[in-house]
């Protein structure tokens, strides 16, 4: 019995981040590499700041923000890589990291760093999963619930470090690309395979 690596985009994510704290608590200037500004600070779209709107996620700000952000990426990550792709995955990853970290740059005063919506992205995507049309799934529901309101409440009434816009930003990539997808699966499911040893062609309307 041999080890896969069954999930190159979940595990190397992970990988990454770790090696990255870890390398932060022997060179503690290092981790500032990772962190995407706020609006009050300087950024360079024509320099390489422009990494720091995707290098932002694999940094974290103590073991505790990784390990909790890990716990839901490795649980979470595989089944959706089985399920959507490895690239496809990569793909919402990197548009939610970039759109995220734009409008931190953008509208946010303070810095940024974590996979926090990444993760959030992931969750919401999850409970999307085999969604059907005319459907919405209690899951669905039942996340979006908890989710915002727990966010919202955390925002208006409580003083912490945490970026909850990321996370609202990356709920609302997961629900896009779970409905996106979702459809694109249905069409694919309705269109008829064309009879074998025939010339007839089929146009999907």
């Amino acid at each position: 019995m041999k080890i896969r690596y069954n999930a190159p985009v979940t595990l190397t994510f992970a990988l990454a981040s770790t090696v990255i704290l870890a390398i932060s608590q022997v060179i503690p200037d290092f981790m500032s590499n990772f962190v995407v500004p706020g609006s009050t600070y300087p950024f360079n779209f024509f320099s390489l700041d422009l990494l720091r709107l995707i290098s932002y996620t694999i940094g974290h700000g103590s073991w505790e923000h990784l390990i909790g952000n890990m716990s839901f990426m490795l649980l979470i990550g595989p089944v959706l890589e089985e399920k959507y792709g490895s690239v496809r995955i990569f793909i919402m990853m990197v548009i939610t990291a970039v759109a995220s970290g734009l409008f931190n740059v953008f509208f946010l005063p303070d810095p940024s760093l974590g996979a926090s919506g990444i993760v959030f992205m992931l969750i919401l995507l999850i409970s999307i999963t085999n969604v059907r049309k005319g459907e919405i799934p209690l899951t669905l529901i039942a996340v979006i619930a908890v989710f915002v309101t727990k966010e919202i409440f955390s925002m208006l009434f409580e003083k912490n470090n945490i970026n909850e816009i990321a996370h609202l930003l990356g709920g609302l990539f997961g629900g896009f690309f779970g409905f996106l997808f979702a459809h694109e699966k249905k069409q694919k499911e309705t269109t008829p395979e064309k009879p074998a040893g025939t010339n007839v062609s089929y146009t999907n309307t």
